[in-house]
């Protein structure tokens, strides 16, 4: 599966969104990918993860484990972990960093692969190491359904992209007149209390 393939997925499900939006990483961009209407589509979900999965297993040979971000890299992460036949887990904040929680345990010398959805910066993915590496899990890469920098984000480990576009992304301060102008959304999860 290429870019524009996946591309044309995120299109099919009305996921392609452009206006004023303010990302996970506190970034400005002029376009959105809400990669949960793409997800609430099994058939469209299975396309994506079966072709990230093979992507990972050409790279990286079979995994132990998939291990995913909450809230929005579950599904996928998922997803991913069927086409592998391996166990999925997720990390969650708890007093704002990332923790194995609800029993989840990854063994020593394990070799995990962490799905992200879409990222613009990889700071989730850094944030998601940490648990895993004190668990003495081994990280192998990252793997994303979509990266946003168009290649460019520091994940510190490698990195497999399904997709890979380069959309414009501005420091608070660095935002063009332009798309200032435009009402802001906030359209992600990771600032939400609960």
């Amino acid at each position: 599966m290429n870019t524009e393939q996946v591309l044309d997925e995120f299109r099919g499900a009305g996921a392609l969104r452009e206006g004023h939006f303010i990302l996970a990483s506190g970034r400005h961009s002029p376009m959105f990918l809400q990669k949960n209407l793409v997800f609430q589509f099994p058939a469209r979900t299975a396309r994506l993860c079966k072709a990230l999965a093979e992507k990972i297993e050409a790279q990286f040979g079979k995994p132990d484990v998939i291990v995913s971000p909450a809230v929005g890299a579950i599904i996928p992460g998922y997803e991913t972990a069927r086409w592998l036949d391996v166990p999925a887990m997720y990390v969650e904040r708890e007093d704002g960093a990332f923790k194995l929680r609800r029993a989840f345990k990854i063994a020593p010398g394990a070799k995990v692969v962490i799905i992200e959805d879409v990222i613009t910066t990889g700071g989730s993915f850094r944030e998601a190491t940490v648990p895993i590496e004190a668990a003495g899990g081994v990280v192998l890469c990252c793997a994303c359904i979509v990266d946003r920098s168009g290649g460019k984000a520091d994940v510190g480990y490698p990195l497999v992209a399904l997709a890979t576009v380069d959309v414009p992304s501005y420091a608070p301060d660095e935002i063009p007149p332009e798309l200032a102008a435009l009402p802001a959304e906030e359209p992600g999860s990771k600032r939400l209390k609960g």
